[in-house]
């Protein structure tokens, strides 16, 4: 096995690293311990401790040295004068708020409405933002833009995305091919295979920096409660990204909104992240007070559950909200929805959408009698099940 120099670059456990210090053995039956800073994009500067001896898979790749850089000679002036103005561009644009990276390493076409979003971001300390745009909008693409440049200026380390269960994939494909993020879907396999890797006591939120969770995991306590060692009481650097954050305020409309179990969760959870954004095309519910609680778990500072939010301005300071009617009065191109109506009023009492609708009607009379004697738990979803029949039943002609 090579030895190793302190300035080496060394691939160990499939990831580049810079090696900061070689301890000396103590005798010659020690192993030498070995101080990394990882190089690989997805955890760059986190540090590693090996015994060097030990490792299966070490391969010294290179050291860095800067004899080798200046054998080369003198770069052509016009070339270093590149290279210079784009360092200086880079480093301007880390620090001023409005000057922006994430749009140009994006493989997107933005539009004007969405940088937005992000310029809202960058001038808050730390971010606390509600994206509420309108479906269609592009709230993904918004939230990417802001971890884009956060993670760009190094003012983000960790990063959890939880959404709802039928978008976790499509949350990951669009981070990957949109934004070049990886991110981990952590679900039960995910847990075991780094258990069977690592063993049995590793905490699985430790072996990555960019997470995926659906709604429906992040409040079972199996994968809570490692999240919550993950992070500790407050952790610099960490983003929670909330989708379809809606599903996480009260549903009450009482005084005091009762919690579900995933707003225990993420009202536990958000204070631990330095930086939070919720999405949702849909954020109030029609309850004050289950949106004031929503707010709060957002930005305690400003709200306070079971205080109505009367103060436009307040909400101004956190929230994005645009409808496509609004954009379409300042000239974007979003095709009008058209709703009209058609007449039945002549059908014959013969037609297939009248006998349709008198035997869902009769099915639905005759199951009700069925389920008179039942739980209320089991007439409110027998309920659900003919409510979306009847959904169902008003647009057949999209499903002949």
């Amino acid at each position: 096995m090579t030895a190793v120099e302190v300035g080496s670059i060394v691939r160990v456990r499939s990831r580049q690293y810079l090696v900061e210090d070689v301890l000396a053995k103590q005798s010659s039956q020690d192993d030498t311990r070995v101080r990394l800073a990882c190089l690989d994009d997805d955890a760059l500067g986190e540090a590693l401790e090996v015994l060097w001896e030990r490792e299966v898979d070490t391969r010294h790749i290179g050291t860095t040295s800067w004899e080798a850089v200046a054998a080369r000679g003198f770069d052509n002036p016009k070339l270093f004068s590149a290279y210079f103005h784009t360092l200086r561009w880079s480093c301007v644009t880390s620090t001023d708020p409005k000057l922006f990276q994430a749009p140009y390493r994006a493989g997107i076409e933005v539009k004007a409405y969405q940088l937005e979003p992000l310029r809202k971001a960058l001038l808050m300390p730390r971010v606390g933002l509600f994206i509420a745009d309108d479906v269609g909008l592009g709230k993904t693409i918004e939230a990417g833009l802001i971890l884009r440049e956060m993670l760009m200026r190094q003012r983000v380390r960790r990063v959890v995305i939880s959404c709802p269960p039928s978008v976790v994939r499509q949350w990951q494909e669009e981070m990957e091919s949109r934004f070049g993020l990886t991110f981990l879907i952590v679900d039960r396999e995910f847990f075991a295979s780094r258990r069977r890797e690592r063993g049995y006591g590793i905490n699985p939120w430790t072996t990555h920096t960019r997470f995926i969770i659906s709604h429906a995991l992040l409040r079972d306590e199996t994968y809570a409660a490692p999240l919550r060692d993950w992070l500790g009481d407050f952790s610099a650097g960490a983003m929670l990204i909330l989708d379809e954050a809606h599903n996480a305020a009260p549903a009450s409309g009482a005084k005091y909104a009762v919690d579900s179990q995933l707003t225990r969760t993420v009202r536990d959870l958000a204070p631990r992240f330095e930086h939070k954004l919720f999405l949702s095309a849909t954020p109030h519910n029609g309850h004050s007070n289950s949106f004031a609680a929503l707010l709060e778990i957002l930005d305690p500072q400003r709200f306070c559950r079971g205080v109505p939010v009367r103060n436009q301005k307040l909400l101004d300071a956190v929230m994005v909200r645009r409808l496509k009617s609004d954009l379409r009065e300042i000239g974007d191109d979003f095709p009008e929805r058209l709703v009209i109506r058609i007449s039945i009023d002549d059908l014959p009492d013969e037609a297939p959408e009248l006998q349709l609708s008198r035997l869902l009607q009769e099915y639905r009379q005759l199951r009700e009698e069925r389920l008179k004697s039942a739980s209320k738990t089991v007439q409110r979803a027998a309920a659900l099940v003919l409510l979306s029949l009847q959904k169902r039943l008003s647009g057949a002609e999209n499903f002949s």
